[in-house]
């Protein structure tokens, strides 16, 4: 790293710089006003005796500005480019005050009492609440998060999320059996007779499709006739076979107690009973599902699943009057309104933040003081030498000054006891 640039100074640094510059020039100012008055005074005193307090006033005006001008420029540089010890602080002890600084604020700033203290006096979840039921600021919220969220999606590794979800289905889809809990289930419904509903629809269903496809029936049985039975007995066979199929249709709707529907019912007990206990029928169960869920099949229905996820997800949140977005915003100034009128709220979200914010500062104090230390072992020792003389050095500089009036009032008094003791 190199010394920063005057152009490349922020303006607000090159407001300071100026400032420190006119500053500079007002203390060099007053020493070299100082050294002309005991130039003058030195000359003429023989003729004016009273100039010797003049002189006095100079000699002491001159020892205090070079002093403090010696102490001021020691912190940042060598006076005068001599490498006298102790000089130069700054620049040769950077990384000490780094510490130190840190150390500081660790031990100052970053104790949980301290960040406790401080946020129980401060009503943080009322003022959330009141800046996010604000329509614009949950929009903005809303709005940031959604280009979080989508800068997340689109981050992510699309094979390594389709192998998660990959693993995740064989793990809890594929890998348990199905076989006992779906006949426990099956068993509930039966007991429940909650499946009869299901064959009152089917029942229905193919009443209707009898009633709208007769013409479906011929020919169906008649075609397997011989071939000299007349076509009338065709007709009736047709016919006969459909009439039946609409009667016993038309019976198993009216009749609860219909032996098709006993029928159903036991067969769907059995089915119950064997996918819990008959090892049998289990395995020929789990031996469809991994026929029906093979690997490559697996991976493909992951693929889809997440494309189709993603591509919907970031259609929504780019989308600012998508039902996503919207309903997101809504949410925000929902939860804004009530953080602002529901005191139990309040307290909950005021002790979860201060809680949450104690835990961090006691457990990670020292690894965010490190940031300063961290920061300030990076800096450059005149780049560093610069920023900190920016932002002090024109209040330095008034040292220099005060040190030239003091040293001036300071000589006048000496000289003024020692005259009045010693003549």
């Amino acid at each position: 790293m190199t010394r920063t640039p005057t152009q490349l100074l922020s303006p607000a640094d090159q407001e300071r710089r100026r400032a420190l510059r006119s500053m500079k020039g007002v203390a060099l100012g007053a020493l070299m006003f100082m050294a002309a008055l005991f130039a003058f005074s030195f000359a003429f005193q023989q003729e004016v005796p009273a100039l010797a307090y003049l002189r006095a006033a100079g000699e002491g005006g001159m020892v205090g500005a070079l002093a403090d001008w010696f102490a001021v420029t020691a912190l940042f540089r060598h006076p005068l480019g001599i490498p006298i010890p102790h000089t130069a602080i700054i620049p040769s002890r950077k990384d000490e005050i780094g510490r130190t600084l840190g150390e500081f604020v660790e031990t100052e700033f970053l104790r949980g009492d301290v960040v406790r203290t401080k946020l129980v006096e401060t009503p943080i979840a009322a003022r959330l609440g009141e800046w996010l039921r604000t329509p614009a600021h949950a929009e903005r919220v809303a709005a940031e998060a959604s280009v979080m969220a989508s800068s997340v999606l689109q981050a992510l590794s699309d094979d390594d999320v389709r192998d998660v979800i990959e693993e995740l289905a064989r793990e809890h889809l594929i890998a348990p059996e199905w076989g006992p809990p779906l006949g426990e289930w099956l068993q509930r419904i039966v007991d429940a007779g909650a499946h009869r509903g299901a064959v009152d629809l089917a029942a229905d269903s193919i009443a209707a499709w009898l009633a709208a496809n007769h013409r479906a029936f011929t020919g169906l049985v008649s075609r397997r006739l011989p071939s000299w039975v007349p076509s009338v007995a065709h007709r009736f066979v047709d016919d006969t076979v459909y009439n039946e199929a609409v009667k016993f249709v038309g019976a198993v709707q009216r009749d609860p107690r219909h032996p098709a529907r006993i029928a159903i019912d036991g067969y769907l007990e059995r089915l119950a009973a064997n996918l819990q206990n008959d090892p049998a029928t289990i395995g020929r169960f789990e031996d469809a599902k991994l026929a029906v869920f093979d690997s490559p099949r697996v991976r493909e229905l992951a693929a889809e699943a997440w494309t189709t996820a993603k591509t919907g997800l970031l259609r929504s949140l780019a989308d600012s009057e998508s039902g996503l977005r919207r309903r997101a915003v809504t949410a925000l100034a929902e939860i804004g309104e009530r953080m602002t009128t529901d005191a139990a709220l309040q307290r909950r979200v005021d002790e979860w933040v201060t809680d949450a914010a104690v835990f961090l500062v006691d457990r990670y104090r020292h690894d965010i003081a490190s940031i300063i230390t961290d920061t300030v072992e990076r800096w450059d020792p005149a780049e560093t030498t610069e920023k900190i003389e920016l932002m002090v050095g024109r209040d330095l500089q008034y040292i220099r000054l005060n040190g030239t009036i003091v040293g001036a009032l300071a000589g006048v008094a000496i000289f003024t006891v020692a005259h009045a003791l010693l003549g």
